[in-house]
């Protein structure tokens, strides 16, 4: 019996070399060809065998390791896959064992090595062996199959091992997917490594005795490609592993010997020459004996080899498991680089070639691993063009491959065969693996990155001398060149990021990329006097370049968008953090005036080197470095504000003050000082400008150059408000009263307006942060109560302005203002400081910008436009989109922050399938959130806007109520009542409060008015019960049986018994029923039902609802058919409902009873129908409990 893997407790007790209950048969004993060994006994038929596995499947092992200690027990290991297992002595000293034991008795030892491999294979069966006599088995080779035995109930397989003919017996419910090669864990990992060993060491070992004695090798090649031609996976996976290593070992040992008989050869030419002229030469007989002995070796090998090529791998290639797939591609790469004679041929190549188009990323990988090893060498390229043309283009596209290690692969693959072959790769596949270093994924970038610097950088160094003092600069000028070049043309085509281009270099060219002292003596023309000018682009590329540059030596972090969280540094790179960030400190700090003073025009060269020193140090620059060069640094800043207007180079101003005062004033004396000169110098201006044209009658006058002075000071003043609190230049007063008279007289220009709205909400922010964080007087929390309603006010004022643009902003600082002063923690003094939520007014004023902002359909423009013309309408539509976008999302996030009410997102749900495009991922987002924060008022809020769109629709068709099933308007509705739905997903326990509730006000809709009317018209809005149809499939059975009962209560009146309207309570009485028998009749009486207006001339059907209804509550009062809520249920018994209808067995009653809040008025009494589906019905699923 084969010892089972999770067995430890009868470990001790197994037999010398792990030989239990073999069987023979009789037959074989009698002829003498049995195995010699006293644990063979004679076969005693399948019975034995069934009890035996029976007995393993009733008294299993206690799952614990195999021969792993417990609780101080000692363990001894008797079998070779106990020794494996156990990994406790060296492998050589195992095979050497075994090799011992062979050597006394091979068929004992081979019984043994037999077992080895079946139990690796996870097999808790049985082997029995009998010999292989030509003359009496002559029948054996068509009885060589895998069955299942009725009789016994196992597994049989039965193949030939020659010289033995194996049968593995095995229980029918052995886990395929449960066996060593493949558990999880690093026991098991360490069990595959010892596995593998085992394999290659036997061959090793094998190879100076018993490797060539045509019995041991036959047998094992035999036993695995038996084993790997079974249908149980854990065979063909465990035999193709063991004999894809047995081939690599015989490759290794073949090239040994190759070796040696090549040294042989030698040895033997130069014996030759020193013995010319004698007769005999007993060495070069030896010699010629030898070498002969070789060929033979050699011969026997080859033979092996091509046995288990053809008897596994050929098999086993495509097999159906990716794993074992793996295995062989892996293996043949491994024999095509050890033995490349041999292997590397076309013949073998096409293997890996069409396994690269396979559908695992696994086998895709070892492809490519498996190449790079081969064309790692480049002694073996003139092997791979016939490969390299045939696949090539192939492992280029594998660099788009989903698997991002794949692609990574293939990208380095690529780049060793353009590094080590030429003309492996075309210029258009260079150029297409250039665009990698944008990619997102950062390993895949890293990697085109190390392509790029190799092929396309390294290469542009000149190779002619150079000067003593040029040497260190003229071949990075060199590199910066064509990495500038490069980028340029990327730029052309697509890409316009050169910081994810920087992060791809980074690693392979830090010594290009940290060489500031250059870059900077390049861009002031300090360089080498010879080299050519920069142009105009390559200046601001190279700018563009250094600030990258400095921002990841900084940093020490990619860009956003590559790298996940940021880790840990260790202490190297916390050492080469410190060292940059001192070098970019002091180099820059002289450095930097200069190149602001020579750009200080270019607006966008600016900016780029005012976001350098917001990664400066100043405690790690010296102070007498700092003390010399701070001030003309501070002075051209003050410069640079002076001379521009353009926001963003204000604002990089600001920043910059910003960084070098600290955020808590730590930073340099100098720049607070230098910072507040500043902003005086722009307040007194600013006051002087404005009491200048202030006129007597409290008007305002001034002329264009007046107001453009003004304009220009204001954004100033706001760049800097926005980084700095400037509260105590008092600021808003003077803004205020601006920005209230623009309010009154409506003449102030738009950009004046523009600044001063973003700066007063600068102050206001400025100030309410300052009154949380410190503890301030009943004074100040007035007037900041004043400034925020005011401000308000203004802002809401400015919703109607004549500037779209300036309605927009003030919009959106209205939103933001709204959201700050309604989440802000404030403390008890400053609790009615300002309303939380804005007032009704101001909530449909909200609501109505965005309709109109948002959602209003702009005119066509109906001419003939140039391709220059539409290009442009095109980038303004774009601009245009984002915008609006902005603009929704600043309304949401207040609906779903509760700000404004919810019920205002049914305005914003009503444009989902029309403007589905533009915004379908903010309103989706709205809607989870909204479902969120209170299920049922998000689900109140569906069917409310569902509510709304269907009295618009009936009110153009002049409330008729007739259905028409081509109309477009109400299909559109259903639709987006099916979306609606489709946002519960798939747990319908989950929402089915929220879609109960739904059909519950759907159902008081439809049948709203119905008790007024008396049976003399028909209720309005019944066809609404063809959208709330749309929900009924996320309701539980149960639950819609308990929807029914309710719908059944208003279906009492005559009206609702006319033909035209059976059509709309049929079909969503069948999205209701659970009886299959139900939901088919009541279908097929509506299939006959035309879709026109024209009456149907169907008569109602016996049992239907308007007959039944109207018989069977004719003696109920009226009251108790139309309740305000779903009524709450008597308590139920679950037995009965299981007996009334057994087809709702399988749904669960829910998590738990939910409480019951309504109740039928005492007065009325239910008809039978409704009781007996009230009764059966085992939960309240409206959630009553839930106070709305």
């Amino acid at each position: 019996m084969i010892a089972e893997p999770n067995s430890v407790a009868n470990l001790p007790n197994h037999k010398e070399n792990g030989i239990h209950e073999e069987v023979v048969s009789e037959s074989t004993v009698q002829n003498g060809s049995c195995l010699r060994n006293g644990n063979v006994k004679t076969f005693r038929g399948k019975r034995k065998i069934r009890e035996q596995c029976e007995n393993r499947r009733r008294h299993p092992s206690d799952g614990r390791r195999p021969n792993q200690p417990q609780n101080g027990e000692v363990v001894e290991a008797v079998t070779l896959f106990e020794v494996v297992i156990m990994g406790k002595s060296a492998m050589q000293s195992v095979v050497d064992d075994w090799i011992e034991a062979y050597k006394s008795d091979r068929d004992v030892a081979l019984l043994d090595l037999i077992n080895f491999f079946i139990q690796c294979s996870g097999c808790q069966g049985m082997v029995t062996a009998e010999m292989f006599q030509s003359s009496q088995n002559c029948d054996v080779m068509q009885k060589m199959t895998e069955t299942f035995d009725e009789a016994t109930g196992l597994q049989y397989k039965k193949f030939m091992a020659y010289p033995w003919i194996l049968t593995v017996t095995w229980p029918v419910d052995m886990d395929d997917k449960d066996y060593p090669l493949v558990k999880a864990g690093p026991y098991w990992k360490k069990f595959r490594t010892n596995f593998c060993d085992f394999t290659s060491v036997l061959v090793q070992q094998c190879q100076f005795s018993i490797l060539y004695d045509n019995y041991l090798m036959d047998t094992i090649i035999s036993l695995l490609s038996g084993l790997a031609e079974s249908m149980v996976r854990a065979f063909r996976h465990t035999s193709t592993l063991a004999a894809m290593k047995l081939l690599t070992a015989l490759v290794n040992l073949i090239v040994s010997i190759d070796v040696s008989k090549h040294n042989l050869e030698r040895l033997y030419e130069v014996e030759k020459n020193r013995t010319t002229g004698k007769r005999t030469n007993t060495r070069l007989d030896q010699l010629e004996k030898k070498k002969k002995e070789y060929e033979q070796k050699h011969l026997d090998i080859e033979n092996m080899m091509n046995a288990i090529f053809k008897g596994t791998f050929l098999q086993r290639y495509r097999d159906i498991i990716p794993e074992i797939r793996a295995i062989c591609i892996e293996e043949i790469a491994c024999w095509m680089t050890t033995y490349p004679d041999r292997f590397l041929t076309d013949s073998y190549l096409k293997y890996i070639g069409w396994m690269l188009y396979d559908k695992q990323p696994d086998v895709r990988l070892k492809c490519l691993q498996g190449l790079q090893g081969i064309f790692g060498q480049k002694a073996l390229g003139c092997k791979m063009d016939l490969f390299t043309c045939r696949f090539k283009d192939r492992l280029v596209s594998m660099t788009l491959d989903r698997d991002h290690e794949v692609a990574v692969q293939a990208m380095k693959l690529l780049m060793l065969m353009s590094q080590n072959y030429e003309d492996a790769l075309s210029s258009e596949d260079c150029e297409t693996l250039y665009q990698f270093v944008y990619a997102t994924h950062r390993p895949l970038a890293v990697a085109a990155g190390e392509f790029l610097y190799n092929s396309l950088i390294v290469q542009e160094i000149e190779i002619e001398a150079f000067s003593k003092s040029n040497a260190k600069w003229e071949p990075n000028s060199s590199q910066l060149r064509a990495l500038i070049d490069f980028f340029l043309e990327s730029e052309v085509k697509l890409h316009s990021h050169v910081t994810y281009l920087v992060d791809s270099l980074w690693d392979w060219a830090p010594s290009l990329l940290k060489d500031w002292e250059y870059m900077t003596a390049l861009l002031l023309g300090n360089a080498d006097s010879h080299e050519q000018a920069l142009t105009d682009a390559h200046e601001r590329v190279l700018i563009e370049i250094i600030l990258a540059t400095v921002r990841e030596a900084a940093e020490f972090h990619p860009p956003v968008g590559r790298g996940g969280t940021r880790r840990i540094l260790s202490s190297r790179e916390k050492k080469i953090q410190v060292e940059d960030c001192t070098r970019i400190t002091e180099h820059f700090i002289v450095v930097l005036p200069q190149l602001l003073a020579k750009y200080s025009v270019d607006t966008e060269k600016v900016t780029n080197l005012l976001h350098i020193p917001q990664y400066f140090d100043l405690e790690l620059c010296s102070a007498e470095l700092l003390d010399k060069h701070l001030d003309t640094f501070l002075s051209e800043i003050k410069a640079v504000v002076s001379k521009h207007s353009y926001t963003d180079v204000l604002n990089a101003c600001a920043r910059v003050y910003a960084t070098l005062c600290g955020e808590d004033g730590s930073g340099h004396k100098k720049v607070g000082l230098a910072r507040d000169e500043l902003v005086d110098e722009l307040v007194h201006d600013l006051n002087q400008s404005l009491n200048t044209f202030w006129d007597e009658g409290g008007g305002f006058r001034a002329e264009k150059e007046g107001i453009h002075h003004i304009c220009l000071t204001l954004r100033r003043i706001t760049a800097f408000h926005h980084a700095h609190d400037l509260t105590r230049w008092n600021l808003y007063g003077t803004l205020a009263k601006l920005l209230g008279f623009e309010v009154e007289q409506n003449a102030l220009p738009v950009q004046i307006l523009w600044p001063a709205l973003q700066c007063a909400y600068s102050a206001l922010l400025w100030q309410l942060s300052s009154a949380l964080e410190t503890t301030s007087s009943k004074e100040s929390i007035l007037a900041l109560r004043t400034h925020l309603k005011q401000y308000c006010h203004i802002c809401t004022c400015y919703l109607s302005h004549r500037s779209r643009k300036l309605r927009e902003k003030a919009f959106m600082i209205l939103c933001d203002l709204l959201m700050i002063v309604s989440h802000q923690g404030l403390s008890d003094g400053l609790i009615e400081c300002v309303e939380y939520l804005p007032s009704s007014s101001l909530q449909s004023k909200l609501l109505f910008f965005v309709e109109d902002h948002v959602f209003a359909e702009e005119p066509r423009e109906f001419r003939v436009l140039t391709g220059e013309e539409v290009k442009k309408m095109e980038e303004q539509k774009l601009d245009a989109l984002q915008q609006k976008r902005c603009l929704l999302a600043a309304y949401c996030k207040l609906i779903v922050h509760n700000v404004v009410e919810m019920t205002a997102a049914a305005e914003i749900y009503k444009h989902y399938m029309r403007t589905y495009n533009d915004f379908g991922d903010i309103i989706k987002e709205t809607l989870s959130r909204t479902r969120q924060n209170d299920k049922i008022q998000s689900a109140k809020t569906l069917i409310l806007c569902l509510q709304q769109l269907f009295q618009k629709h009936a009110r153009s068709q002049d409330n008729s109520n007739s259905i028409n099933s081509i109309d477009s308007s109400f299909n559109n509705i259903k639709e987006l009542a099916r979306r609606f739905a489709l946002t519960f997903g798939w747990d319908q326990v989950k929402s089915r409060e929220s879609v109960a509730m739904i059909h519950k006000d759907g159902i008081e809709f439809a049948f709203q008015g119905i008790g007024a009317l008396e049976g003399k018209s028909l209720p309005p809005n019944l066809n609404f019960l063809l959208i709330l149809s749309e929900f009924s499939n996320k309701l539980l059975k149960p639950d819609k049986r308990l929807v029914y009962s309710y719908l059944l209560r208003y279906t009492s009146e005559p009206a609702l018994c006319k033909e035209e309207f059976v059509y709309s309570l049929e079909w969503y009485r069948t999205s209701l029923l659970a009886s299959d028998e139900d939901e088919s009749s009541i279908i097929s009486s509506i299939s006959e039902w035309p879709s026109d207006r024209t009456p149907c001339k169907k008569t109602l059907s016996e049992g239907s609802c308007a007959k039944a209804s109207h018989t069977e509550m004719a003696n109920t009062p009226s009251h108790a058919h139309c309740p305000s809520d779903l009524p709450s249920l008597a308590q139920n018994s679950r037995k009965r409902l299981k007996s009334h209808d057994s087809c709702h067995q399988e749904y669960p009653s829910g998590p738990e009873r939910l409480k019951r809040k309504y109740s039928i008025p005492d007065g009325g009494k239910v008809e039978n129908t409704v009781e007996v589906l009230a009764e059966e019905a085992d939960i309240d699923v409206v959630g009553a409990d839930q106070e709305t």
